[in-house]
């Protein structure tokens, strides 16, 4: 098992939000410029206030990525496609494993974000944004925030889903004939808290 799955598996993002898969192309997220995602790091809920900068590696501008960003209880996950023809199809999604709270995530999994028809050596600003960017509120308890990224085999129309509320990544991933991630990454965040008068 390949480090980056075996920290994936760590913060339970591989098992309780996609099944195993094997990293194909590389993905750096970074918040306000300079906050890179790491997979298991805490960022602070003033730092992902803002959408991120999420870019997509690969050789091949014609390959077309999905992303797809959500929480667990406070998880987030994003889902990247990409397809190699000449077509530029990919989903960026977003997503909180754990809403409302770790200890009681029954709103798992929350969508944050969906991009669509990310082209393949670019950022996720290149693709369709069909679930805007929903700023992290963690309220109780640290929460996972995951992006993913899928390859697509072919020009793809995806839907947004219903809800935000409930969202499954692996139900997303066949409705839409995803397959497996290709990349993942995963961080916490928790509320801050606030300074006491005096």
């Amino acid at each position: 098992m390949s480090r980056l799955i075996e920290t994936l598996a760590i913060g339970r993002v591989v098992g309780e939000v996609v099944d195993s898969f094997t990293p194909t192309v590389k993905m750096n997220v970074t918040y306000n410029s300079n906050k890179q995602v790491s997979n298991g790091y805490e960022l602070m809920p003033s730092v992902i206030a803002s959408r991120p900068r999420v870019e997509i590696g690969g050789e091949d501008m014609r390959a077309a990525y999905t992303l797809v960003n959500l929480s667990l209880s406070v998880r987030v996950c994003l889902y990247v496609c990409v397809t190699e023809d000449f077509v530029f199809v990919s989903w960026k999604i977003m997503t909180d494993p754990d809403a409302p709270s770790p200890s009681d995530p029954y709103l798992r999994e929350h969508l944050h974000w969906i991009v669509t028809d990310i082209p393949g050596t670019t950022d996720a600003s290149f693709g369709r944004e069909i679930v805007s960017y929903e700023t992290p509120k963690a309220v109780i308890g640290i929460h996972r925030y995951v992006f993913i990224l899928f390859k697509q085999s072919a020009r793809q129309t995806v839907r947004p889903p219903a809800s935000r509320d409930h969202f499954n990544t692996r139900d997303f991933a066949e409705e839409n004939g995803l397959g497996l991630p290709v990349a993942a990454v995963y961080f916490n965040a928790q509320r801050e808290t606030a300074a006491r008068r005096r």
